[in-house]
């Protein structure tokens, strides 16, 4: 065996010293023709080896996490397409097991005279916030052939995708999502025309647009109701919040000098205001019908509370389907109303 062996080296050997160019590229980590490391390959089975493949199934545990630069991509793009996430209060939670306290009602105090008595003031009331959370996900799938296309950007594809998919789901379970594992929308909350003094925790004011499915005379003037239905500290911060065929309407609407109410902004990434506040448009939310909350304003910050996993958890699958490869991206994601004071609602309808 020994002789075979220096045999086969020395047929190496010679090749290296006639200066014949191997065609496949060197590797990194290869050495040079003239270190003999194929030799000593042959003899001992040590020696640098070129990588042929590599395989990114997972392991047992069944899942990895999203590297940092394919997150990062995700949350971008959720911003700019799920309108809701980018306004509201957004936190990391480790668990589905999320709670808020939020104390209703503040600490009465009194006045006394010097040295009369002091009897005991109410207290705060304090109510548990518990946002319903689902799994988000997605499934898109590649053949593989697509993969081993050397010009094709595999993370570019797989975040966009994800992305698309997470920002669909979740803009329509931020405004109407019915909490049934998946977070609940604040347009599925207890409605009511009581003020802020005498309504039910968890239950959000809306004032009338004045007639069935349409804008009553003078519609600015309802908006500017609406506008300060909301106690002054939430108003810093507030936004609008429609769709897209609610806002055309308003955009035409003039005072009574001919002046619109809509204000587009000036500078370049300047939101365009309406009676002063941003305007947020969101597809989620309804057209304006008979008895429809289509327009919401308010401090989406302080009322609208968006609970999520740090993480982002992907599978890559190659079995399933063959010959597609599917990456599974799941995400736990829950939102719920933590204050009902800081929206409002405009319905549709005469009273």
């Amino acid at each position: 065996m020994s002789d075979v062996t220096d045999s086969l080296a020395g047929s190496f050997a010679g090749i290296e010293k006639s200066g014949v160019v191997a065609s496949r590229p060197m590797l990194a980590g290869a050495t040079s023709a003239s270190g003999g490391a194929f030799g000593g390959f042959l003899r001992s089975g040590a020696g640098v080896l070129e990588l042929k493949a590599m395989s990114g199934v997972s392991g047992a545990d069944g899942g990895y996490a999203v590297p940092r630069e394919i997150d990062a991509v995700i949350d971008s793009v959720l911003k700019a397409t799920s309108p809701i996430r980018g306004i509201a209060n957004v936190v990391q939670v480790g668990s589905a097991g999320y709670r808020k306290l939020v104390a209703a009602g503040g600490t009465p105090s009194g006045w006394s005279a010097e040295t009369a008595a002091r009897p005991e003031t109410a207290t705060p009331t304090f109510y548990e916030i518990a946002p319903p959370m689902g799994e988000l996900y997605a499934n898109p799938a590649a053949s593989q052939a697509m993969l081993d296309d050397a010009g094709f950007d595999v993370e570019g594809w797989l975040a966009n995708e994800i992305a698309m998919e997470f920002a669909k789901a979740e803009g329509a379970a931020f405004v109407g999502g019915n909490g049934t594992n998946r977070p609940k929308g604040f347009l599925t909350y207890p409605t009511g025309t009581a003020g802020d003094a005498t309504r039910a925790f968890g239950t959000i004011q809306y004032l009338a647009s004045g007639a069935a499915g349409d804008f009553a005379a003078n519609p600015q003037e309802r908006l500017i109701d609406l506008v300060h239905s909301l106690k002054g500290p939430y108003r810093q911060g507030a936004s609008w919040v429609m769709n897209a065929s609610t806002l055309a309407r308003i955009r035409k609407m003039k005072t009574s000098d001919g002046a619109f109410v809509w204000t587009p902004g000036i500078a370049s990434g300047q939101p365009d205001t309406l009676l002063g506040y941003p305007v947020v448009e969101a597809e989620d939310m309804p057209d304006i019908a008979a008895n429809s909350l289509s327009i919401a304003f308010g401090n989406f910050k302080a009322g609208y509370l968006v609970a999520e996993r740090a993480e982002t958890a992907i599978l890559r699958d190659p079995y399933s389907n063959k010959p597609f490869v599917h990456f599974y991206a799941t995400k736990r994601v829950g939102g719920a109303v933590t204050n009902s004071e800081a929206i409002k609602l405009m319905k549709f309808a005469a009273a």
